[in-house]
């Protein structure tokens, strides 16, 4: 696919998305079809990386492969959220039907305790979860990324690290979302030496045409190519890892790299009007709260309710609320906390919150409480891979915020992670996305803090027809329910499911944010009159997503094309591509 066509499917989705045409017999949205392809199909946040993807897949390698290649290419061409230094989720269906789960989520320092981030008076420091060396958690992706290829790819290390370590060895050219992306961090890239010497174009912002090169990161991947895992958590790079945490007032150790796994899990899996739901378990809250909210949805006649009407989104707008009390009081790391997980994914009790949830009236947050019945007892990217012999990958991981800790290992080009923010810092403190959380999710030595990446898959008969996902903090879960629901209950195509304006409620704070064009003057009117209180619009999430059998889930092929991808529009960065 050349440049021009590309910078135009662009244009066109920044015209068209948020307008969607509300029809007596469901919603018609005003996008562009999803990109369609024979044999496999990939979408990321970045073009460089999504080609990555299709030429290992064109090359014979199935979709952990491609997995495993974009993951170290965003580690080069999409700093903000790509990484080395951080860590994140696997979601895998293969084409025998297993399912699994990868976690590779960073961890506490063995030296973290639960009050790191408060001063004398027991209260939070700021900044100090959030930006440099003492925010930063034992990075996790190299680990995954080497799991994932060693258990289940197919090529060796050498050609899926290729691509990226010519990427960063020769440069590529930054287009406008990239530089978009770093002006959001452009006045901080200037505090840390190592990281305005890349991310700083002789201490200026970069430009678009401005040709990015990471010499020392090249080197790094050649050593990750030719060592494994022991190329980057040992040696000259685990020992750079550790004089510059201690150097800047961390408190990472070789000890710290040294004991890190990539554990395999199950996946939380659950059935919605005739699909099969399989999405991230503890240390994510995704799954469980996905299941739990299309639990609770699935007792209500969405469809013919309407798309976005006053009626159907009150009942989404109580059932997130509901939700998110249970994610934000109970999940932790299951190593830590026993998590209820078959209570809050049972049937039944989405059947009790259904019966509390007033049809005419708004709940209010603070009146909802752990303990009470019926609850008794972070910024980042997504890639989604299928490929022709039925395997489907969704990953998502993360520095946390935009470029992490905003630090740089010096030598390496590594940026780390400032994931120890998405523990409780404080019971009752909101986090970097407002969120507040328990004491399941207190700090603890060598635990993972809890997340809401939620990369999921949808099947039907045995076989994989969705993968998608997002970045967004708070916002993933919800962002991934309602594309959910917009291609099951409102029978979207994948890219108006995408495209579709969206709303979120975390219970508290009792606002619950809506994007532009979602809600008509008339239905905010009536949302509120029930007591609904509704805000403003959160940044943008990048949902990437793969169909497979058709544009639709219940639509026609379009000639001999079994993959549909769709990517979103939201942010000026990212392909849908296949062969």
């Amino acid at each position: 696919m050349q440049i021009l066509p590309r910078a135009a499917q662009r244009s066109i989705h920044l015209l068209v998305s948020g307008l969607v045409l509300v029809a007596s017999h469901g919603s018609m949205a005003a996008s562009i079809a999803p990109v369609a392809a024979e044999n496999g199909m990939v979408v990321t946040a970045q073009h460089l990386a999504t080609q990555v993807g299709v030429d290992v897949l064109r090359h014979g390698g199935n979709a952990v492969d491609a997995a495993v290649a974009v993951g170290y290419a965003l580690a080069v061409v999409y700093p903000a959220a790509g990484n080395l230094g951080g860590g994140g989720f696997m979601t895998l269906q293969l084409a025998d039907g297993r399912k699994t789960f990868l976690d590779f989520r960073e961890k506490a320092p063995l030296a973290a305790t639960a009050n790191m981030y408060l001063d004398k008076d027991g209260d939070v420091v700021k900044g100090l979860s959030t930006y440099g060396h003492l925010a930063v958690g034992v990075p996790g992706s190299v680990s995954g990324m080497e799991y994932a290829r060693e258990k289940y790819g197919t090529m060796t290390r050498a050609a899926l690290l290729a691509p990226a370590i010519t990427l960063a060895e020769k440069g590529f050219a930054l287009n406008q979302g990239d530089v978009e992306i770093f002006q959001t961090a452009t006045t901080q890239f200037g505090k840390d030496p190592a990281t305005a010497a890349i991310f700083l174009n002789k201490s200026q912002a970069f430009q678009a045409g401005d040709r990015l090169v990471q010499k020392d990161l090249a080197k790094v991947l050649k050593t990750i190519s030719q060592r494994g895992t022991d190329g980057f958590y040992k040696g000259a790079v685990g020992s750079a890892i550790v004089k510059s945490s201690q150097s800047g007032g961390g408190i990472l150790t070789q000890a710290d790299l040294d004991q890190y796994r990539t554990r395999e899990l199950a996946p939380i899996e659950c059935d919605y009007r005739g699909y099969h739901v399989v999405s991230a378990p503890p240390p994510s809250s995704g799954g469980v709260v996905i299941c739990e909210m299309l639990n609770i949805l699935e007792g209500f006649p969405l469809k013919e309710l309407g798309y976005h009407s006053a009626q159907a989104v009150h009942y989404q707008i109580e059932a997130m609320r509901h939700a998110y009390v249970d994610r934000n009081s109970y999940l932790g790391d299951p190593d830590f906390v026993t998590n209820p997980v078959a209570r809050l994914t049972d049937k039944a009790y989405a059947a009790q919150i259904r019966a509390v949830i007033d049809p005419s009236k708004a709940a209010v947050s603070s009146d909802l409480k752990p303990g009470v019945a019926p609850h008794e007892g972070s910024n980042t990217t997504h890639y989604s891979i299928a490929d022709r012999w039925g395997n489907a990958v969704a990953v998502t991981y993360t520095l946390n915020d935009w470029f992490g800790a905003k630090v740089t290992v010096p030598g390496t080009g590594v940026l780390l992670n400032n994931e120890m923010d998405d523990f409780t810092v404080k019971v009752g403190v909101p986090n970097l996305y407002g969120l507040v959380q328990g004491q399941a999710n207190a700090i603890a030595p060598g635990k993972r803090p809890l997340s809401s990446m939620s990369p999921t898959l949808v099947s039907k008969d045995g076989k994989p027809v969705m993968v998608l996902g997002t970045p967004g903090g708070s916002r993933i879960i919800t962002a991934v329910l309602l594309t959910l629901l917009n291609t099951i209950d409102y029978g979207m195509t994948l890219q108006e499911a995408v495209d579709a304006p969206r709303f979120h409620q975390q219970w508290l704070p009792d606002l619950t944010y809506v994007e532009n064009f979602a809600l008509s003057p008339d239905t905010r009117s009536l949302l509120e009159a029930r007591g609904h209180k509704l805000g403003p619009a959160q940044p943008a999430n990048h949902m990437t997503a793969v169909l497979i059998g058709a544009p639709s889930l219940e639509g026609k092929p379009v000639g001999k094309n079994r993959f549909y991808g769709a990517n979103d529009p939201r942010r000026n960065t990212g392909l849908a591509l296949g062969y």
